[in-house]
């Protein structure tokens, strides 16, 4: 078998030669030029770029979110372009988990009918034992009984990432999951996130602009202008930040 056969059957999500484009003419503008990346099972990948370097777009091609305008989008083996939007619905409500800035908690539940409520609402039948695992590790045992109101936004947050991982999704993407939490509730949601990925086996995608954030990753995919341009393998804050730095001054210079 292949180096290429062994990778692309432990890919989570994969794209190739993935386009977007938005507008025509004089407005045109292209989102993703011809992306190929691939996301394997059980990693921790962050997507770094300027704003503007198609980062959230092509997470969301991803994701089944928004229609790429050529190339290919997997899931696994199954090609989300050409899919209908019920097919489209069907994948993101029993593969994907999702995690935003925005907690997106119904207010009028509590935390433990916010985690459920996909699963309720697709009328598949929870795993008790699979959500007391993940309440546990996310810490938030003895808060399932308090609506939003009477938690913090780091606990919230927690809130969200639990939801999105008790329905076992083949792959969780988060975009900016930290954005609207102070430094210290970052960071819990941060570790949470890596130790899904260590001690569950879980598939994370992240967006992110904050280095720090992405230090928590395996492996950083960095964009500009729609386009893969660097990676970097068990990142740390720094080297973040370092290759960063040299993609400025690359820019400031061309």
């Amino acid at each position: 078998m292949t180096t290429t056969q062994a990778r692309a059957r432990t890919a989570a999500a994969t794209a190739t030669g993935l386009t977007k484009v938005y507008g025509s003419g004089e407005t045109r503008v292209v989102a993703l030029d011809q992306v190929s990346v691939a996301f394997q099972q059980g990693e921790f990948t962050a997507i770094m770029g300027p704003s503007g370097s198609g980062k959230s777009t092509l997470m969301h091609c991803l994701a089944g979110l928004d229609t790429a305008t050529s190339g290919s989008a997997r899931i696994g083996e199954t090609e989300l372009v050409g899919l209908r939007d019920k097919q489209l619905t069907q994948l993101r409500r029993d593969q994907l988990g999702f995690i935003f800035q925005a907690f997106n908690l119904l207010p009028t539940l509590n935390a433990l009918e916010n985690i459920t409520l996909p699963m309720d609402i697709a009328g598949r039948k929870v795993d008790r034992a699979w959500l007391d695992r993940i309440v546990e590790t996310v810490g938030l045992s003895g808060r399932l009984s308090h609506r939003p109101s009477q938690l913090s936004g780091g606990q919230q947050q927690r809130v969200a990432c639990a939801r999105a991982l008790a329905g076992r999704p083949a792959i969780v993407f988060a975009d900016e999951p930290t954005g609207n939490l102070d430094s210290r509730s970052g960071a819990e949601i941060l570790g949470f996130l890596r130790s899904s990925v260590r001690e569950l086996g879980q598939t994370v995608v992240m967006v992110t602009h904050d280095p720090v954030a992405a230090g928590y990753a395996d492996r950083v995919i960095f964009l500009a202008d729609g386009r893969i341009v660097d990676e970097l393998s068990l990142p740390t804050p720094d080297t973040v930040l370092d290759r960063m730095r040299r993609f400025d001054a690359k820019g400031r210079t061309s």
